[in-house]
């Protein structure tokens, strides 16, 4: 974590520093919206870009601190696997609209963060993680040169940006790279302007898909990561400017009610991206405002849905690997080991939400046997 210094935070400011900041959580971003726009072909990912490019503005200006928006990573890690429909999407981004928004009017965010055991949503972690590399595998395999010079810049970045302050833009190059080359053999796409967003109203099945295969899987990394690590990780970074949680799960809600009608992926916060961004020297709103820019050009750029065959599938696999190995590696910080494992095996055979259910009776039966073992040893020593 990096050391607060206490001075010039908060507010709107234009900086290199910012500027740098502000693609600091690009490496999540894009392999997320890409990947489910490759697998879904009735969505539209410039919508996608387009409201996360909002979001992205809203939020500098509401906040004045880097707070990142991004997709929510269970579901695009399990509409990726499995190849979801855009109506279930959509679905899915209202469900948890509801779901914290409400939470975050009543002032019930700590109360249910506390009652979800760490290793259960590290257990979702790892889940995904898996997912994701089973997926991503398909991707490399089938375009290995490119995989394998996309994994290369991703890691040299990586390595780049651990022993300096050179921010990774590992993302963006490999995109740009791969555009490139798709151009270059398939010619340059015609140039169209982004379609208005259209009203998508989901069919009753897909609500029940939504929720159980989507919402539910998504609602414990929610509910920790996007807002109680994030809330806490503020206080910690901007002691006098932090965010309380229920303000968090606030506008969660307002922007997937907003903006996943209208054909937008469904959107979070995050304390890994806030990390990211303050690392590279992100201390405003400012910085939230310039990526905001930056994404509204991806969503320009990729208005003609021809854009999306032109990046060769090895860096889509290459990009989520590591996408895959930053869950994994969060995962990894589990205090039973026993549940954390369980929930990832069982992902893979049965799916995320049973394995999440499975992994809440496990870590619950295990935190009652823990507890009588003490209680017994008590009694015997009195």
């Amino acid at each position: 974590m990096a050391e607060n210094t206490g001075t010039g935070e908060g507010g709107i400011r234009v900086t290199l520093e910012e500027i740098a900041g502000a693609v600091g959580d690009f490496g999540t971003i894009f392999p997320i919206m890409l990947g489910v726009a490759i697998v879904c072909p009735d969505v539209n990912v410039s919508h996608f870009f387009l409201f996360l490019a909002a979001w992205y503005i809203i939020a500098g200006f509401y906040y004045r601190l880097p707070i990142p928006i991004e997709p929510m990573k269970a579901i695009g890690a399990i509409v990726i696997a499995e190849g979801l429909s855009g109506g279930e999407i959509v679905a899915s981004g209202i469900i948890v609209g509801v779901l914290f928004l409400l939470l975050g009017l009543v002032g019930g965010m700590t109360w249910i963060g506390e009652r979800i055991p760490k290793s259960v949503v590290r257990g979702v972690q790892a889940g995904l993680a898996l997912l994701l590399l089973k997926t991503s595998l398909g991707y490399i395999v089938s375009d290995v040169l490119f995989a394998a010079l996309a994994i290369g810049i991703i890691v040299a970045f990586f390595i780049a940006s651990q022993r300096t302050r050179v921010p990774d833009i590992s993302a963006l190059m490999v995109l740009g790279i791969g555009l490139a080359a798709g151009i270059a053999t398939q010619g340059m796409p015609p140039f169209r302007l982004i379609p208005i967003p259209g009203l998508v109203i989901p069919a009753p099945a897909d609500f029940i898909t939504g929720t159980w295969d989507l919402a539910l899987p998504q609602i414990p990394l929610t509910l920790t990561n996007a807002i109680l690590a994030t809330s806490l990780l503020t206080y910690d970074l901007f002691p006098k400017k932090g965010v309380d949680p229920d303000r968090l799960s606030r506008t969660i809600g307002a922007m997937n009610l907003i903006s996943t009608p209208l054909g937008g992926f469904p959107m979070c916060h995050g304390a890994g991206g806030l990390a990211a961004m303050y690392r590279f020297g992100a201390r405003t709103g400012g910085a939230n405002i310039i990526a905001g820019l930056f994404i509204l050009i991806f969503a320009i750029a990729f208005a003609p849905p021809e854009v999306l065959t032109l990046i060769p599938f090895g860096v889509f696999g290459a990009l989520l690997v590591f996408v895959a190995i930053e869950l994994g590696k969060h995962s990894a910080k589990t205090e039973s080991y026993l549940v954390t494992g369980a929930i990832a095996v069982l992902t893979l055979v049965i799916g995320l939400t049973i394995a999440f259910i499975i992994g809440m009776v496990l870590a619950y039966a295990l935190q009652w046997r823990e507890g009588r073992r003490q209680g017994n040893g008590t009694d015997s020593q009195s």
